[in-house]
């Protein structure tokens, strides 16, 4: 491994961090937040003394090759050093008791998982949750995938990097260059970053509650300014607007890009695509039936509003909430509950399992039932008409494998604090799916804070091994990963 490349391209992102720190800090400065303006300072300050120490530790290293390790290295700690360094200001802005506290936010907020530790966020300065909500924007496409849109000369380098931070079973390589691709995700997310904050400003909100809650939804994220979310606003129009854009934040991008090229049938054929919006559809129908039915609205249409919001903000890992849907009923329940499993689709800023590995995990489970029946058959996995092949069918069903371990084993050691089973189990896989939300003690009305510090530690750890999708994280704590 080249470690002095690594800690080189690690101190140029800590930069680029500071860097986009400024606006915070310039809101810090306009509005008279002085403890918040000393917090960022400090970040600059930590941050110089880093990039300061690399300097002088690589200073006259000319190698610049990186290699498939050195990708997943230097992605693991791009995330765990930004959100260190990240959090300074959250701590010292007094906003949280603890660095615990602190760095789980952040570590939430770049993961995109949108799990809080605040209980009244809104007496909090308002720099401070700027700040908070950028990290969701920041994160939603992945902090590697702009460091390497932006800084140019990064070369094959660039391949290895992205492909550790967007682990998937497919890979849309849009043009020949890695850096070109990654400049035209950006710009799509850019794009709709736009359009949908100049939307929330036609629905009566204000700028910093419009870009705030366009920071989050884009990202499939889930942070929001205000104590009871997008409930809050209590309008039917913020309410879709937000549902149509976290549905787009939780396709695939590379889509967006085909249907701009003008290659609409091949989005439209899509059978990722096809399926997401399928489960979307037949769970928020189902939900506003029983809803309905069981009386908790009063028609059907506002039923059908909370229902399509709630399962978009699940299914694409968003985490908003609009309703206490702890107090639907059971089978309602449920279905959100079965949501946690799916997660958006790959090459979305949604977290979770991804709807393409549901997809191949049943068709393979199917072909398995058609081959015992006929030993002689042949039966591929198909998806759309494209035949997947028998390693991404090995590669889904042992990350599906490791996923729910890890799930399980993230809930028992969160249960070692005292809270009931499923606080634990949602809290676990909320957190290890990058959904935000979960049920009892940590629903749409809870929170983290009353998790001591070592179980926001496990929390953190869960969120950064859902973002970076297992593999990339787990393969530092191998032993082959480290022979020569």
């Amino acid at each position: 491994m080249n470690i002095k490349q690594d800690l080189r391209l690690l101190a140029y992102i800590l930069a680029f961090i500071a860097f986009l720190m400024l606006i915070p800090t310039s809101m810090a400065y306009n509005h008279g937040e002085s403890q918040a303006l000393i917090g960022f300072e400090y970040a600059y300050l930590a941050i110089a003394l880093f990039c300061s120490f690399v300097a002088i530790f690589t200073w006259g290293h000319k190698d610049k090759k990186l290699g498939t390790r050195d990708g997943y290295l230097f992605v693991t700690f791009s995330w765990v050093l930004g959100a260190a360094f990240s959090s300074i200001p959250l701590l010292v802005s007094g906003s949280y008791p603890d660095y615990a506290s602190a760095y789980f936010e952040v570590m939430s907020g770049y993961t995109t998982t949108g799990a809080t530790v605040l209980t009244q966020i809104e007496d909090n300065p308002m720099s401070i949750l700027f700040w908070r909500s950028a990290t969701n924007w920041l994160g939603g496409m992945g902090i590697v995938v702009l460091f390497v849109a932006l800084i140019p000369k990064i070369g094959a380098g660039g391949n290895r990097l992205v492909g550790a931070e967007s682990v998937g079973p497919t890979k849309d390589k849009l043009t020949p260059k890695i850096q070109n691709t990654a400049m035209i995700l950006w710009g799509i997310y850019v794009g709709f970053s736009v359009l949908e904050t100049i939307m929330l400003l036609f629905g009566g909100v204000t700028l910093y509650e419009a870009v705030t809650v366009t920071f989050s939804t884009m990202a499939a994220a889930g942070f929001c300014v205000k104590n009871s979310s997008i409930g809050t606003f209590d309008s039917a129009y913020i309410d879709i607007v937000v549902t149509v854009f976290m549905l787009i934040g939780g396709a695939n991008f590379a889509l967006y890009y085909k249907a701009m090229t003008g290659k609409i049938k091949s989005v439209l054929r899509d059978g990722e695509l096809r399926t997401y919006v399928s489960i979307f559809s037949i769970c928020t129908l189902l939900v506003a039936g029983y809803l309905t039915y069981k009386g908790v609205y009063s028609n059907f249409l506002t039923a059908l509003r909370y229902s399509a919001f709630q399962n978009a903000s699940i299914i694409t890992t968003t985490g908003f909430a609009t309703a206490n849907y702890c107090l639907w009923p059971t089978f309602t329940q449920m279905i959100l509950l079965l949501l946690f499993f799916v997660g958006g689709c790959a090459g979305s800023a949604g977290g979770g399992i991804k709807v393409v590995r549901i997809l191949v995990a049943i068709k393979a489970g199917l072909a398995h039932i058609k081959q015992r029946i006929y030993p002689n058959g042949v039966f591929p996995v198909k998806i759309g008409k494209n035949v997947v092949e028998e390693s991404v069918i090995l590669s889904v069903s042992g990350f599906i494998a490791i996923y729910v371990a890890t799930g399980l084993i993230g809930a028992a050691l969160i249960s070692l604090s005292g809270s009931d089973m499923m606080t634990s189990f949602s809290a676990s896989f909320l957190c290890l799916g990058n959904i935000g939300i979960g049920f009892s003690q940590v629903g749409p009305t809870g929170n983290f804070a009353f998790f001591p510090s070592s179980i926001k530690w496990v929390c953190s750890f869960l969120m950064l091994c859902g973002r970076l999708e297992l593999y990339t994280v787990f393969a530092l704590f191998t032993k082959f990963f480290w022979r020569p």
